[in-house]
């Protein structure tokens, strides 16, 4: 007979394995792409950020929220990177206890740009409001 269990779910919708899964991952990949062990000529010499990994719920699958440091070609960048996803995904397994170790699609991370763009709004509209 199946149990009913309440499954504990952060505001994001994934739950607690889902967020340490994907943590665990952040801090690995963060680890090879300082160690600069990729030898991809769009990867040379740039930093990239890893900002997020949102992990599927059957936890076979990431998500890998990616941004260049200094304002590079992020579509360079993400096309390197899923040239380099085998090479990564031999990488984390070595460090990361997993039973399976996810695939990983690479994508932009766009919440700074759009962090940006509600800053500007409110200093414009809180200009507004001081001339009328």
């Amino acid at each position: 007979m199946k149990r009913n269990r309440p499954q504990s779910a952060s505001p994001g919708g994934q739950s607690q394995r889902q967020l340490r899964v994907g943590e665990m991952l952040r801090h690995a990949l963060s680890a090879i792409l300082n160690r600069g062990d990729l030898r991809d000529p769009d990867l040379a010499g740039k930093s990239v950020t890893v900002t997020e990994v949102r992990m599927s719920p059957d936890l076979r699958n990431a998500t890998v929220f990616v941004q260049p440091l200094g304002g590079g070609d992020a579509t360079k960048v993400i096309a390197a990177l899923g040239r380099a996803e085998p090479f990564l995904k031999r990488q984390v397994a070595s460090e990361v206890e997993l039973r399976y170790v996810p695939s990983f699609s690479f994508t932009p991370d766009t919440s700074f740009d759009h962090a940006n763009r509600i800053d500007a709004l409110l200093k414009d509209a809180a200009r507004s409001e001081g001339r009328d």
